[in-house]
């Protein structure tokens, strides 16, 4: 991979398997190892976002403490109004209560930070960098990670969205066209995996204002593969670092058990740990 340019990191989501790109994270801020650009969705911009702020732990105590203690997941919470996974309590409860955002460290972060979000009304993906209204970045933040039909929808500046990954499920597009030719990226997913070849159709009554937003969640399995096959001819050519967990995952984006969690968290370290030498070369580098 070239080290002569500067380079992003993309960060994919995958709900609690985010779990192992917090470990990646935590070791890139054990390091010091700062981005100049950083584009996230769904988990990955809510894990991001404490990278900005240089809050390590934060996200382990998010993804794994906090979840012990309060158990933020389950059919309870969708009962409620609230989704499957409490969003709710997560971005305006934990950052109140649990674990202060420390946002002026994130205004102070000397790169880009971008985050992923799916506009119910076009269909489109937006990509909000927000670095100065507290709860516009809260809003944001929590409109990438809501997953469809098993969260609310989300709004930010009054516009209905969600989970950015329906419209740009591993933003690189974005990260190369804003510049960053050469990128690390970080899959919540092992190497060769890919989505069922089977397009997927909500009950008419689901999103039924939202025409554009059921027709990318009838082909997402199709932008999906497709972006991975881009990101495996990325890597072959030396354009990308992609950092996976290796081991078979045993871990679900709904993910309860807070052993399996942890044994992620671990790989994601030991996986970052590993390719050190070259995520010191390329993180740093100037354009």
């Amino acid at each position: 991979m070239r080290t002569d340019i500067a380079t992003g990191l993309v960060l994919e989501g995958g709900g609690m398997r985010g779990i192992f790109t917090v470990g990646v994270l935590d070791y890139l801020m054990d390091n010091q190892l700062w981005f100049p650009y950083v584009i996230g969705v769904s988990a990955g911009a809510s894990n991001g976002i404490s990278y900005i702020s240089r809050q390590r732990g934060r996200s382990y105590f998010s993804n794994i403490e906090l979840l012990q203690k309060h158990n933020y997941i389950g059919i309870k919470h969708l009962l409620k109004g609230n989704g499957y996974i409490d969003l709710n309590f997560l971005f305006y409860e934990y950052p109140d209560k649990y674990y202060p955002f420390d946002f002026e460290a994130y205004k102070a972060y000397p790169g880009r930070f971008v985050m992923v979000t799916s506009n119910c009304l076009t269909g489109k993906a937006e990509y909000i960098e927000e670095r100065q209204d507290f709860k516009r970045t809260i809003d944001a933040c929590k409109a990438s990670c809501s997953l469809p039909v098993m969260c609310p929808i989300s709004y930010v500046d009054h516009i209905p969205m969600v989970d950015g990954g329906v419209c740009d499920a591993i933003p690189i597009q974005r990260a190369i066209d804003e510049g960053f030719k050469q990128n690390v990226i970080i899959l919540t997913r092992n190497k060769g995996y890919r989505k069922a070849d089977k397009e997927f159709y909500l009950p008419s009554f689901i999103y039924h204002q939202y025409p554009a937003i059921q027709e990318r969640l009838r082909m997402r399995y199709k932008n999906y593969n497709h972006v991975l096959d881009y990101i495996d001819s990325l890597e072959a050519e030396g354009k990308a670092l992609v950092i996976r967990p290796q081991k078979p995952l045993q871990v679900t984006r709904t993910e309860r058990n807070i052993s399996k969690l942890h044994a992620l968290y671990e790989e994601g370290y030991a996986c970052a740990q590993q390719l050190g030498k070259q995520l010191k070369e390329v993180c740093t580098r100037k354009k």
